[in-house]
């Protein structure tokens, strides 16, 4: 017996059925902001019902947008940027749009030329998070789609911006520490003149909280990492224990290094938070489930990833075309853990 081919349906079936014009479903349809829940809702069933199949490349091509975002990151193997990454994806996702991620390597290279190799993908917009940005960069911003930079902002950068204050957030961990009673206080992951361009202002936000306890800051207790890995952490405390200098807190650059950090005093028998306390800074997820577990600065990656997206697709659909670049800084905060207080204070 011959089976019976399913009609197909088109747009004007799901108008007729669900009761408005034809320019209503396409409106519902293209994500058109202005058509009201109840109206949305009955397209969508009609949708449904009719087993209506939506034509996206179609209507990208009417409208000429991929609704794909580009993501360019310096290293997927680092949980900060995989976490980011995951975010920024479920942040665009929820506004309809796919990610397509590029990564950098942390070379200063490849990232001056991150943002020239995504023209060739068929992307509407760039979200980008470089660590290695110079002022002189600041032309490689001037580019057809539209573009925001996550972290430190460049003057004169025609982009939107998405930062935290790292200054401040650096202060507040050391503040933490401070006030605890500890006094010599290490960090790790200062490089001024290197690559990580975040790594000047979070010396500085250190430095200030030394300064409002009438601390001089030692140099014995600046410990440089041209990287910022568990291992340059490892590293960075075994030079500070080789030292002989005398510490009881330790503030890192990012979790990564106090992760490190930690395995390297547990492996000289010190004790963490008794003998020296740890903070880091990202909140990525394994400082919750380190023992002890990581007290660490959170960057509010949600945010982040949602301010950035919002951002972006309002330049895309041109509601913010012609608006000037705009530098958002969002919300941070310190997240108490095992590793830099007794929990049973908490």
């Amino acid at each position: 017996m011959a089976q019976t081919s399913r009609t197909v349906a088109t747009m004007d079936d799901v108008a007729i059925l669900a009761g408005v014009s034809r320019k209503t479903v396409s409106n519902v349809l293209s994500g058109y902001e202005h058509v009201s829940v109840k109206m949305r809702d009955r397209v969508m069933r009609a949708v449904d019902e009719l087993h209506y199949e939506i034509n996206v490349s179609a209507r990208n091509l009417r409208v000429g947008r991929t609704r794909v975002l580009g993501l360019a990151v310096p290293e997927l193997s680092q949980a900060y940027f995989a976490e980011l990454a995951d975010s920024v994806i479920r942040a665009a996702g929820a506004r309809g749009y796919t990610v397509l991620i590029e990564q950098t390597i942390s070379d200063s290279g490849n990232e001056v030329g991150a943002v020239a190799a995504m023209r060739k993908h068929s992307i509407d917009g760039l979200i980008y998070s470089p660590l290695a940005l110079r002022a002189n960069d600041v032309n490689q911003f001037d580019v057809e789609f539209p573009l925001v930079v996550l972290g430190e902002g460049i003057e004169g950068s025609r982009a939107d911006h998405v930062t935290i204050s790292n200054v401040a957030a650096m202060k507040a961990a050391t503040d933490h520490v401070l006030s605890s009673g500890r006094r010599r206080v290490a960090v790790i992951g200062a490089e001024p003149e290197g690559p990580v361009a975040t790594g000047a202002s979070r010396l500085r936000g250190y430095a200030d909280a030394l300064a409002d306890y009438g601390i001089p800051l030692d140099p014995a207790l600046v410990m440089t990492a041209a990287l910022w890995h568990r291992t340059d952490g490892v590293a960075a405390m075994d030079r500070l224990l080789a030292s002989g200098v005398d510490f009881d807190a330790v503030v890192c650059f990012n979790d990564a290094l106090a992760l490190g950090a930690m395995r390297s005093l547990h492996r000289h028998g010190r004790r963490i938070p008794g003998d020296v306390a740890v903070v880091g800074f990202d909140d990525i997820e394994d400082a919750a489930y380190s023992t002890p577990s990581l007290t660490t600065v959170s960057p509010q990656r949600d945010e982040i990833a949602l301010t950035a997206v919002s951002l972006l697709i309002e330049r895309i659909e041109g509601r913010a075309e012609n608006a000037a670049p705009q530098q958002i800084e969002t919300s941070y905060a310190l997240v108490v853990r095992e590793s830099s207080t007794d929990i049973a204070t908490l």
